[in-house]
């Protein structure tokens, strides 16, 4: 009884760590009426529209170059896999500055295509381009490495099933794999997203914090907060983390969505 005790405490005292500060957050949003003073501030409503916009163009990047690898990586054997994997899983465990003075060093005016950049009148750093840059680099690999695992669930003998009759590679991958991938491709795409929603310290270094013009919502909480506007700033924090709710129940649904195609097929 008293292990019992034990471990119900602990484990009441780590959700309360981890749940009451977000439960704050979103009480004195809701309680204080800050929610309301959101539609009326031009700085979080253009935030807001840049990093959906952001975030929609870097999820579409992910997907054309992020699929193709992660097909590559499921279902063939090359030299030099095991690189590939680590330089896919790196920027998740590297701190986001560390990713964006790594971004500045390769696209920046002195950085390694520096010159050729500037030689074509091509300016990449505190751009848009590099925002999206910055959420392609940090949020890739969520997608890569869940699309790979669905991939590599897929049987594949139905997939040579659909090659004896007839079926092209496209054919087999579009009307086959795709489909039974499918649950864990789009659990893939949705933490991809909100982890490109989420970016802050690539994002600052290699984009800057410019009002307008790349100023994403995770940039405007921080200069809120430092211009002491606390309402503004638990306005936008408030945004991303019903963003990542909404992601959480979304994957949460996918995954058993997953669960059940993978039955099915057995």
């Amino acid at each position: 009884m008293i292990r019992r005790a034990l471990l119900v405490l602990a484990a009441a005292l780590l959700t309360g760590f981890l749940a009451v500060p977000v439960a704050t957050l979103l009480g004195r949003a809701v309680g204080g009426g800050v929610l309301a003073e959101t539609a009326r501030s031009t700085v979080i409503l253009e935030a807001l529209r840049l990093s959906l916009v952001t975030t929609a163009v870097s999820l579409v990047v992910t997907l054309l170059i992020g699929t193709p690898l992660a097909f590559l990586l499921a279902r063939r054997r090359f030299p030099g896999a095991a690189l590939v994997e680590v330089a896919i899983d790196l920027p998740l465990v590297l701190p986001p500055s560390v990713a964006g003075l790594a971004l500045l060093l390769v696209f920046g005016r002195r950085g390694l295509f520096g010159a050729s950049f500037d030689a074509a009148g091509f300016a990449i750093p505190f751009t848009v381009v590099a925002v999206i840059l910055a959420q392609v680099f940090v949020s890739a690999p969520f997608y890569i490495r869940s699309a790979r695992a669905g991939i590599a669930s897929v049987p594949r003998d139905l997939e040579d099933a659909a090659r004896v009759d007839g079926a092209t590679e496209w054919g087999v991958f579009r009307y086959v794999t795709a489909p039974l991938a499918g649950p864990a491709l789009a659990a893939g795409l949705v933490m991809s997203w909100a982890r490109s929603l989420g970016e802050f310290g690539a994002t600052i270094l290699f984009a800057g914090n410019v009002a307008g013009r790349t100023q994403t919502l995770p940039l405007v909480v921080y200069a809120e907060f430092q211009a002491g506007d606390l309402d503004a700033a638990i306005a936008a924090a408030t945004i991303l983390v019903l963003a990542a709710m909404g992601v959480l129940v979304a994957v949460r649904l996918v995954r058993r969505d997953q669960i059940v195609d993978l039955t099915a097929v057995a």
